[in-house]
């Protein structure tokens, strides 16, 4: 095509600035910054500019430029329709994978208690560092401590922004000075998601690691062996995502306790997911209750809020009342603490647990651990049915069937233990399971499921409710 029909053609796209004047695009700025709706109609020109120029680039014959007409309306529904389905980055999932808590996918819901509490404390002051009774500057701390210390029947308590800092704060403030060391079993020497491994965090808190027993064994006699002048801590950790069974044995907490007490040095003991109501409940393998822990007379316990205990994501330090106020004046202290939303859903989630029936009902975590293999099929056919029910559901392309399947509690608890449950498989005469997957990931609320033998499944013990019209939708989409 002659130069000059080309530069017609590509001068008929309008500019930027006449389609920001448009009446519809103007009602725009009202939910949008107009500096976003700006780059968003470049975007939307540069692309349709690009897809002409290829096209004009062709062996393609064109017979005259009025046939490429492209009219602020023409934009205008693009950038509306492009829009309408905006979401920010960050967006809700349907989780479909069975792990209860999902670090990928946000680990705990919140109960409503603490997302009515987190919308009343932000949405105003509050008074986070402010002593209402005596008119003065208070700490946070103390709006969570009276709980932690009901619960789990401790001297005192407080939070930081997770375990690991956690772990850091507590190993940071015993090994205060030079060649302080810390004496844990080479069998709790793990390494948990996102490459976090306690060797590195000791390290780094400026710690000297001693490595005493074996990886399949550790008798309490290897500790006071190791013990010497430098000795700074003795440490026990939870071996979080793996067991080691046969031919082991390790020190319960209330052993290592001991041994502290005789040779007068400081206990720790990090539960990594720590469990505020025994699983044993819910049928499943018994685990200590962080309650449990502190009984056992460890001067110090740490574990996560948004694991096991269903809250927001913090890190739980708990014990003696000396070795908390000597962590709490860590100056990382600071650069380690929650802020006014955290604690506001971590004194909500707290509340539930002063009735532990209650706690089971209103915490999602333990509720969706403690569904019932009956409840989870009951749910599973309550979706099934819906869906025969939709008229815009392509019910020739599919087949859709309940199948027996197992899920897991996640967030490093219980890791060789499985969990009865039923999913729902869906199967695309032209769709394999793992485009299925592709294109259930693409929706407006992406759903994750899970593929196995070639079957994609979505595991009904976390798939909620509230969650099924996102369901019906996908499905409905991709029967168009």
């Amino acid at each position: 095509m002659e130069n000059n029909k080309k530069q017609d053609i590509l001068r008929r796209f309008p500019s930027v600035q006449s389609i920001l004047q448009d009446n519809s695009v103007m009602r725009l700025a009202e939910s949008f910054p107009r500096e976003f709706i700006k780059e968003k109609i470049e975007e939307l020109i540069k692309s349709e500019r690009s897809a002409v120029i290829d096209f004009l680039n062709s062996e393609n014959e064109i017979s005259s430029p009025d046939n490429f007409n492209f009219t602020n309306d023409y934009f205008v529904k693009k950038l509306l329709d492009d829009l309408n389905n905006f979401s920010y980055s960050l967006k809700k999932v349907v989780n479909g994978t069975g792990v209860v808590i999902h670090t990928n996918l946000g680990r705990s819901i919140l109960p409503e208690s603490a997302l009515k509490n987190i919308y009343k404390i932000s949405s105003s002051y509050s008074n986070l560092e402010f002593n209402l009774m005596e008119g003065k500057r208070g700490k946070r701390y103390s709006h969570i401590e009276y709980l932690l210390k009901k619960i789990l029947k401790c001297e005192k308590a407080l939070a930081v922004n997770n375990n690991a800092a956690a772990v850091f704060m507590a190993l940071s403030s015993f090994c205060t000075g030079a060649k302080k060391e810390v004496i844990v079993s080479r069998g709790e020497l793990v390494e948990i998601g996102g490459s976090f491994r306690i060797p590195d965090i000791m390290k780094a808190s400026g710690a000297q690691l001693v490595e005493v027993g074996t990886t399949n064994k550790t008798k309490p006699q290897d500790y006071e062996s190791a013990i010497n002048e430098n000795t700074a801590l003795l440490l026990k950790v939870h071996q979080s995502n793996f067991r080691m069974t046969g031919f082991v044995y390790e020190p319960t907490g209330g052993d290592i306790a001991a041994i502290g007490k005789k040779y007068n040095i400081p206990v720790m003991e990090d539960l990594g997911s720590g469990s505020l109501v025994g699983l044993e409940k819910f049928g499943l393998p018994y685990e200590p209750t962080a309650q449990e822990v502190v009984n056992t007379g460890v001067d110090i316990v740490t574990f996560s809020g948004d694991k096991l205990l269903g809250g927001p994501q913090a890190g739980i330090i708990a014990g003696r009342a000396g070795y908390v106020d000597m962590i709490a004046s860590n100056p990382l202290s600071r650069a380690f603490r929650i802020d006014k939303m955290t604690l506001a859903a971590l004194e909500a989630v707290l509340f539930e647990y002063l009735d532990t029936e209650r706690a089971v009902k209103n915490i999602p975590t333990l509720f969706l651990i403690a569904q019932t293999e009956k409840e989870i099929r009951k749910k599973a056919v309550k979706l099934l049915n819906k869906i025969k029910k939709i008229k815009n559901i392509d019910k020739n392309s599919f087949d859709f069937k309940i199948v027996e399947d197992s899920s897991i509690v996640g967030g490093g608890a219980l890791p060789d233990y499985e969990l009865k449950t039923f999913a729902l498989s869906i199967a695309h005469k032209k769709i394999s399971a793992s485009g299925l997957g592709k294109i259930f990931r693409a929706c407006n609320t992406p759903i994750i499921g899970k593929i196995k033998n070639e079957e994609y499944l979505l595991d009904m013990r976390t798939v909620l409710e509230d969650d099924f019209n996102d369901i019906l939708n996908a499905l409905a989409l991709i029967s168009k």
